[in-house]
């Protein structure tokens, strides 16, 4: 898997197409037209499944309130941006989904991210957080066997921005917003 992109590094430009539910109607996105603006990728092994469709339903509850602190929620599989459309046509949970819906049918992008199972052309599940510089601050990827708590990934979303904007603050574990933060005696803020 060359080319990875890894935490800390800035995440290079992509367009891919998309199914976008809140016009109802296909587009482009591009990266860069969210400069300024948090990004969180969830990337998932494909539409018409049985776990996807609890994930995406469970992070479309949680949308506005990613929307609230900056940050756009998008999903990515390796199905085309008319299937994306079909299963949000179709499934009642999909149905509540109002964020993009990446289409990565060539595994471009599954490949830039470290997700794509090459034997089976799907995705596994991955969740990465890029924040308004372009810059990649978190990387999570799992088993397609389990689910993702949106709930924790709105926590370290939430977390990421805090240490954004408190310079040579960090947080601890299961930190939320009005929590007590720590200073490091040592800075290695931005190091690890």
């Amino acid at each position: 898997m060359d080319n990875v992109i890894q935490v800390g590094e800035e995440v290079p430009d992509f367009e891919v197409d998309a199914y976008l539910p809140e016009k109802d109607d296909f587009g482009k996105i591009r990266l860069s037209d969210y400069k300024g603006k948090w990004v969180v990728l969830l990337f998932y092994p494909a539409d018409f499944t049985f776990v996807c469709p609890t994930e995406l339903e469970d992070a479309a509850e949680f949308y506005e309130n990613f929307r609230k602190e900056g940050a756009e929620i998008m999903s990515v599989s390796t199905d085309t941006h008319y299937v994306h459309k079909a299963w949000h046509d179709h499934s009642q949970a999909i149905s509540k989904v109002k964020y993009p819906m990446l289409a990565d049918p060539a595994g471009r992008l599954s490949r830039m991210f470290g997700t794509y199972l090459e034997d089976v052309g799907l995705s596994l599940r991955g969740t990465f957080i890029i924040d308004p510089d372009g810059k990649l601050v978190s990387a999570e990827i799992h088993s397609n066997d389990i689910g993702r708590n949106i709930e924790e990934i709105h926590r370290k979303f939430l977390a990421a921005k805090y240490v954004s904007e408190h310079e040579g603050r960090v947080c601890p574990a299961r930190w939320k917003p009005g929590e007590k933060d720590l200073a490091p005696s040592v800075s290695l803020v931005g190091k690890i």
